[in-house]
């Protein structure tokens, strides 16, 4: 089949234009996607979502830099875990301007916002100035048992205590200094949690010099929840009569450290 120029010419503007329109299409239907992330991700919501159902007490989070957690508002006070962390953190709520509520660590630090909408905001090391973050779904409560047995409180030592070594390339003593009772076992143990968190924290950081100095690691039982580091002794306090906040963070751990 043969068309002379004219048809020929004809033909490539009709394909031109099929081209772009189809171009326009999928711009639109791009922009659409993209938008509809963002609403989901910071919670804005058309007419017909705005009956959406409340997130649920505990929930997991991903947020758009990748990183998953768990948010638990059932316990008596919020918690979050990381997926990639064994630490428990203890967050406190603050009103914000529009409506919002920041959630803040044991050094005053924003890790959350939510805002009026029930949009949410990691705040991290990697993000300070704030990521994104959707529900992916339900979660189990993380809220720590309320006693723990002699057994499992050794084993969680241990594990720690193999984890701090690591990180500081050399051999850690844990060790208490009071005798940890049934009701003081769950808190005694996650301050050697902490404090492996906080050792490979700065471990990634290239921080070992720090660490190097530390033989041993001391938990002590106290009315305040404090961190302190003298001749190569790390002492954490642990109050049992504040729940899980009664322990410091390991954000607080390595702030004493850094002094």
């Amino acid at each position: 089949m043969k068309f002379c120029k004219a048809e020929l010419a004809h033909l490539g503007t009709r394909m031109s234009l099929a081209i772009a329109t189809l171009m326009v299409m999928t711009a639109s239907a791009n922009a659409q996607q993209l938008h509809s992330l963002r609403d989901a991700l910071l919670g804005h919501k058309g007419p017909a979502e705005a009956r959406r159902v409340a997130a649920p007490p505990v929930g997991r989070y991903v947020s758009e830099s990748g990183g998953a957690f768990i948010f638990d508002q059932a316990a008596p006070q919020p918690l979050m875990k990381f997926d990639n962390s064994a630490e428990v953190w203890v967050l406190s709520a603050q009103p914000a301007s529009r409506g919002d509520v920041i959630y803040r660590n044991d050094l005053g630090e924003p890790v959350l916002r939510v805002t009026k909408l029930g949009g949410m905001i990691l705040f991290t090391d990697d993000a300070p100035m704030g990521a994104a973050a959707a529900l992916s779904g339900r979660a189990s409560s993380i809220q720590p048992p309320a006693i723990m047995s002699f057994k499992v409180f050794v084993q969680r030592v241990t594990i720690a205590t193999a984890r701090a070594s690591r990180a500081a390339q050399h051999d850690i003593e844990f060790s208490t200094v009071e005798d940890v009772r049934p009701e003081t076992s769950v808190l005694a143990a996650d301050s050697a949690t902490v404090v492996a968190e906080a050792f490979e924290r700065m471990a990634r950081k290239g921080d070992r010099s720090l660490i190097s100095k530390v033989f041993r690691v001391l938990l002590a039982e106290g009315r305040k929840p404090a961190a302190t580091l003298k001749d190569g002794s790390l002492t954490v306090t642990y109050s049992p009569d504040q729940g899980l906040a009664g322990r410091p963070s390991s954000k607080r751990i390595i702030k004493v450290m850094n002094r």
